[in-house]
């Protein structure tokens, strides 16, 4: 375990990483990160400007049951739904995780200091139930730094857009491919424009575009592996790094072209690319590869905590590591579809994949949450 002086002595890679324009966030919560001061040391001493949370960081948190132990009784005093009381439990930490952001949040005019919680992930393919949960969320936790988290799915596009136009802030989520990450900025576009008309203050809306990375590899070097041919094996753990920096380049180009311009003398505030998925998956990558090849002014690298000591502890932060690389990551792209790997469907299968994952993750929470509700004499409905 880190202490606060040894954090204070390896945080330089962190600050340097800070001072390059990104922003760092950290990908956890739980209610004892909150209650034992852990966030707010994490603030002070790593540099983290932020959080983002899903539905597998609740299930693991509340699934374990500590920390939530009075809230539970209270909740089955109540004789409240499943549903109800896992809405109570996770904005409760949010509410009390935005309270610690607070300072962050204010320092910076509301471009930090923010913590995403997630609509209900058995939402991502309905439009108008995600837009309610969203204004649900938005009020049920009722801080100014809170960014609802809404999916990059078909259904989710035109939501995007309605709830920006309403002028709450937005965390898309579950982004893969570059194609969508185009429809992702479109959609946020109009729901500033949506907004404008309205009235509404541009200024105050904020969002990030979370764009999946480590995944990506995954599954590539998956099927790099099978082909096995040197010329195969020599391109793994390069696609992810390329499809982001091409992201990069689409955001350069949306965020300079005309119809941003007139949202921009509005007072618009740009949606930041925020790297996702950014823990390295295969053992045989550095620690620290989605962040050090992944720098770049004006984005967001969600971590979580053990990518945030590794990079403090011997993270190489050499500058912006993106922007001259755009020539040779639509190369590194094409010489993988050039094996007859489809990115269209890898991409697909990511999406699909990772709308599921957070379906089972919150099926498991609500069990875990019934079994407790159960055990204290509720029958939770």
């Amino acid at each position: 375990m880190i202490t606060v002086t040894e954090a204070t002595a390896t945080a330089g890679a962190l600050k340097r990483l800070s001072d390059e324009g990104v922003s760092i966030w950290l990908d956890d919560l739980s209610r004892g990160r909150i209650e034992s001061g852990n966030l707010a040391e994490l603030v002070a001493t790593k540099h983290v400007m932020g959080v983002t949370t899903n539905p597998s960081i609740f299930q693991a948190a509340i699934g374990s049951g500590k920390g939530y132990e009075e809230q539970l009784t209270d909740l089955a005093t109540r004789g409240v739904t499943v549903d109800e009381a896992v809405r109570m439990m996770t904005t409760a930490d949010v509410r009390a995780a935005a309270d610690v952001l607070r300072p962050v949040y204010d320092a910076t005019g509301g471009r930090d200091g923010r913590v995403s919680i997630e609509v209900d992930p058995r939402l991502a393919h309905e439009t108008q139930a995600t837009i309610a949960e969203a204004k649900q969320l938005a009020w049920l936790v009722d801080r100014p730094n809170v960014m609802i988290k809404i999916p990059a799915t078909k259904a989710g596009l035109p939501a995007i857009t309605e709830v920006i136009g309403l002028g709450i802030s937005v965390n898309v989520t579950l982004i893969f491919s570059l194609e969508r990450y185009r429809e992702v900025m479109d959609a946020y576009l109009a729901g500033l424009e949506k907004a404008a008309k309205k009235g509404l203050d541009l200024s105050t809306i904020h969002s990030v575009a979370s764009f999946f990375v480590s995944r990506v590899d995954s599954e590539i070097d998956k099927r790099l592996t099978v082909l096995a041919t040197d010329t195969a094996l020599a391109l793994k753990g390069r696609a992810a790094l390329a499809n982001a920096r091409l992201a990069y380049e689409a955001y350069e180009e949306v965020f300079s072209g005309e119809r941003w311009n007139s949202l921009g003398g509005a007072r618009a505030n740009k949606q930041r690319p925020l790297w996702a998925s950014t823990g390295v998956k295969d053992p045989a990558y550095k620690d620290t590869l989605y962040v050090d090849d992944l720098v770049a002014p004006g984005t967001v690298n969600t971590m979580p905590e053990a990518t945030l000591n590794a990079t403090a502890d011997h993270g190489r932060i050499t500058g912006d590591t993106v922007t001259g690389g755009y020539a040779q990551a639509r190369a590194d792209l094409a010489a993988v579809e050039a094996l007859g790997i489809s990115y269209d469907e890898v991409v697909q299968q990511l999406e699909d994949e990772g709308v599921a994952k957070f379906e089972v993750a919150w099926q498991d929470l609500l069990d875990a949450v019934t079994k407790s509700l159960n055990s204290k004499g509720v029958d939770a409905e």
